[in-house]
This record gives C-alpha cells, structure tokens and sequence, in this order.
C-alpha cells in the first residue's frame, strides 16, 4: 500500500496545484472597458440614442432585472416610451467593476447605483454584460441586470 502511495503521490500533487487560483492580473482591456462602461451610464443619465445604438450589438441579448429578455429593436424603441423617460430622469454610476478578459471576448461585472434626480433613495443592481471586439470596437451582445434587494434599515 506504501508503494502505491508513493507512485501516486507525483500524480496527486500536479492534480492539487491545478485547483490553486493563480494570482490574477489585470484584463488588457479593463480601463478600455471602464471607461466604455461609464460613458455608457452618462449616456443613459442624458437619454443619448446614438450612445446606446453603438454600445450594443445588433444581437444583444438583454435579460432585465424582472426577467424579460429583450433585444436591441426593444432597447432602442425604450428612447420613445415612458421607460425611456424614467431613465433620463435618474443618474447612474457603477462601482465594483471587474473585467475579465478572454481575446476579443470580455465579461464586465459590477454594481449599477441609480439615482433618482428627485433626491430619492438610490436603487442598486448587479449588471453582467459580455463583450465581443470587433473591428477594434467593444460591444455587448449578452447582458443580465439583477435588482439588489434594499438593504433593511438600521433599528
């Protein structure tokens, strides 16, 4: 039995080290998507069509945070309708960003915090979206929006 043990022991130590986590290094394309992100979010603070038209494919697929999916058509028809309008009337940050990157392929993940222009308590939510470069340009064609339940208050 030692002996079997022993012939393991090689075989068993390469099988442990692939279940360490690496030391993580920035994705490349991290502060390029950032600062895509935030552009994004000032867009939907000011209602810019053009922002949105470019930021996501053709082929998005959106789930929204009461579990609609929708796609780009429904995302850009939004600019003309009552939820159009209650997004200009907000502001939007994200904090938490975290960006993994695979080639042309990224997922970004991070807090949304809206806030309402009328003083009201912000509302969070947890934002997946998944790029795609093509043509030197960064995309979303999936995206998840989860709501943040509000945290109870303090007695």
């Amino acid at each position: 039995m030692r002996k079997v043990s022993a012939r393991l022991l090689p075989f068993l130590l390469v099988l442990l080290s692939y279940g360490q986590p690496a030391m993580a290094s920035p994705a490349p394309a991290t502060a390029e998507l950032t600062k895509l992100l935030h552009e994004f979010l000032h867009a939907a603070t000011i209602n810019d069509r053009a922002v949105f038209d470019k930021f996501f494919a053709e082929d998005v697929i959106y789930t929204r945070s009461a579990g609609v999916t929708i796609h780009k058509a429904d995302i850009m028809k939004s600019f003309d309708q009552p939820r159009g309008q209650e997004r200009a009337s907000q502001t939007f940050d994200a904090d938490e960003i975290t960006v993994h990157q695979y080639g042309n392929f990224a997922v970004v993940n991070f807090r949304l915090i809206a806030k309402p222009s009328d003083g009201g308590a912000a509302q969070y939510y947890r934002n997946t979206g998944s790029f795609v470069k093509h043509d030197g340009m960064w995309q979303a064609v999936a995206w998840q929006s989860t709501k943040v339940p509000a945290e109870p208050t303090a007695k």
